[in-house]
């Protein structure tokens, strides 16, 4: 069988991310228009009436909602990839109308925004664009687009909750790193204390934190006194923390804290906002069900496919369900499921031209480090080859506090399509393995967590897989930066290295953070790598930056870059690629103008990873691209 093309992999999908309307009559999805993802609307009873209700030929649409009236849609776009978020209203009854943008000011960005159930008609929504380092909380009334300041932001690094009843709580980073929830007196401008979250547990902050229907507690993911995330209750009155669930073995998914797009792990009922179930991630997903009525339908929705349940969503009865699944071989999968009939059908698959037959199993391993911890990872081999002294592709993952996870990857489908083994390792201080798992990277970048990447390399090696003098590493963000460490700091490893929008000097780094996100970094890389104002600490930054090693990198290098990025700016890259090639090293350097972390046209994308096939290809030994 043929390889996989890079257009057939990365192509923009034919539809996808489906959500059904508050009134069960229709669904949103995200689908191409003038080669770009756009919102398009069709209704159930009537397949074949799909329009499209966004019309942007520029950027590709990255997330939508339904509002509680299924007049009004609402969408987040942001300038060629600058993050900075705005908020966009298409009207449904008015097919002719352009969307509205709903925070029309140049260089702010919505921070974070909630469709409150007993406030239907409006949004809450914090926005900087009084100051671009303090975040302010408004009303939205959806259908004028009037905005109400709620609350003033009293300092750089707070968030805010907004309770029914009117009250306002505040969380902030303190100067020790840790998070504390108060009550707000607007009147007063003083914080009464609730509690606090020790902040070396939690390098990205509290995930879930959502307000309970009643406006008195909020759900909170918590791993006080214990190594696992689980899912508490935190009275706002009192700040006593109550356990609501937990797995015995999983923590709470919480990716979706990194990666909006994900679902979030709280699954709640769309009329009442009441908790229905919990996400757990492992090896697989575990979703456990609270509510009796909601189990019977998780049941049914099971038996849909043998994947985990993905995007999920209902009409206001919970009746009517539309599910997407997440697979390794069959991705996105969606439903729809009818509970009071049993009925359910297939709206769409997003990739219709993918033969899941002949796509690779991505399969959980457990590789062992030097000192003994046990590392979750995934591998994924060539379908139909002997595997066995295959080259090797070690693709890191971002964060670094996130994790790899099952699921379609279309870059180890690509990769296991050209003859490659591809091998993913959740190394230490990755999420979602538990607390001493985390904590077991502070101070360990360029490090332990770099043994660990060589470890599951010697382990690839060692169980035949892999050949020793064909392996290459690839990652982006941290990924990227665990790929420059792998040819500076240990360069014999690899015989090729793709660097996406990764970091090059942690000090440079973490002085070109924006200003809305550096209250944050004390309690994640701060803790985990250093402060940069701290001499000591600077001192340390360097040495475990690849731009200090420059000397030694020998390895063929693909260098990939946004030109926009807002997280790793371009000089990140730059600064290496001129180092490289004032000493003569090979290294291939691709920029995007139009983009930011992480490329989201579709022929950026393409253009990226048919790039990175044909360079892999040259210093593997592997069949070239189509």
């Amino acid at each position: 069988m043929p390889a996989l093309s890079v257009e057939e992999l990365f192509a923009a999908p034919a539809r996808a991310a489906a959500a059904i309307s508050p009134d069960g009559t229709r669904i949103a999805y995200l689908a191409p228009w003038r080669d770009r993802l756009n919102v398009w609307v069709e209704r159930l009873d009537a397949p074949g009436t799909a329009r499209c209700v966004t019309a942007d030929a520029h950027r590709s649409v990255p997330r939508y909602r339904w509002t509680h009236d299924p007049r009004w849609l609402i969408y987040e776009q942001d300038g060629d990839g600058d993050e900075n978020w705005h908020l966009f209203r298409v009207d449904l009854d008015d097919p002719g109308a352009a969307a509205t943008d709903l925070t029309p000011y140049p260089g702010a960005r919505v921070l974070s925004w909630e469709l409150p159930v007993t406030r239907p008609g409006t949004a809450i929504l914090q926005l900087n664009h009084r100051d671009p380092a303090e975040f302010d909380l408004y009303e939205l009334d959806i259908a004028t687009g009037e905005l109400t300041m709620l609350a003033r932001n009293p300092g750089a690094g707070a968030g805010w909750l907004w309770t029914p009843g009117g009250d306002l709580y505040l969380y902030r980073t303190t100067a020790a790193g840790d998070l504390a929830l108060s009550r707000w007196d607007a009147a007063t401008g003083t914080a009464h204390p609730v509690m606090e979250f020790d902040g070396a547990d939690y390098p990205i902050g509290i995930h879930p934190f959502q307000l309970t229907p009643d406006g008195t507690g909020v759900w909170a993911g918590s791993n006080r006194g214990t190594d696992r995330t689980r899912l508490v209750r935190i009275d706002l009155a009192t700040g006593e923390e109550t356990e609501v669930d937990a797995h015995p073995v999983f923590d709470v998914d919480t990716r979706s804290a990194i990666f909006p797009g994900l679902p979030s792990p709280l699954i709640r009922d769309r009329r009442t906002g009441e908790l229905l179930g919990v996400r757990y991630l492992g090896e697989r997903q575990e979703i456990r069900a609270l509510d009796p009525g909601f189990a019977a339908v998780l049941t049914n929705l099971r038996e849909l496919s043998d994947g985990d349940v993905g995007a999920l969503s209902s009409d206001v009865d919970g009746r009517r369900w539309v599910v997407g699944f997440t697979h390794d071989r069959d991705p996105g999968a969606t439903y729809l499921y009818d509970h009071a009939t049993g009925e359910s059908r297939l709206l769409f698959r997003p990739y219709p031209w993918l033969d899941p037959a002949a796509l690779a199993p991505m399969t959980p391993v457990t590789v062992p480090a030097r000192d003994g911890l046990r590392l979750p990872a995934y591998l994924t081999l060539p379908a139909g080859r002997e595997p066995s002294g295959l080259p090797l592709v070690l693709v890191v993952h971002g964060g670094p506090w996130s994790r790899d996870a099952w699921g379609f990857d279309p870059l180890a489908q690509l990769l296991a399509g050209r003859g490659y083994a591809v091998l993913q390792v959740n190394f230490r201080g990755s999420t979602g393995f538990g607390k001493a798992f985390l904590k077991a990277g502070i101070g360990e970048l360029a490090g332990k967590m770099h043994d660990d990447l060589i470890d599951a390399v010697d382990w690839a090696v060692a169980e035949g897989y892999a050949d020793p003098a064909r392996v290459a590493v690839f990652g982006g963000s941290y990924g990227g930066y665990a790929a420059l460490v792998g040819v500076a700091f240990t360069p014999g490893v690899f015989a090729a290295a793709v660097d996406c929008f990764g970091i090059a000097n942690l000090t440079t780094f973490l002085r070109t953070v924006p200003e809305f996100a550096k209250p944050h970094l004390i309690n994640n890389w701060y803790r985990y790598a250093g402060d940069p104002d701290d001499p000591r600490q600077e001192a340390d930054l360097r040495a475990r930056s690849p731009i200090g090693r420059v000397d030694r990198i020998r390895t063929p290098l693909l260098v990939i870059q946004g030109a926009n990025d807002v997280r790793v700016v371009r000089a990140e890259s730059d600064q290496i690629v001129e180092a490289l090639r004032a000493r003569g090293v090979e290294v291939e350097y691709l920029v995007k103008d139009d983009e930011g972390h992480g490329f989201t046209n579709p022929r950026n994308l393409i253009d990226m990873y048919r790039t990175a096939d044909r360079f892999l290809a040259r210093h593997l030994g592997a069949p070239t691209t189509k």
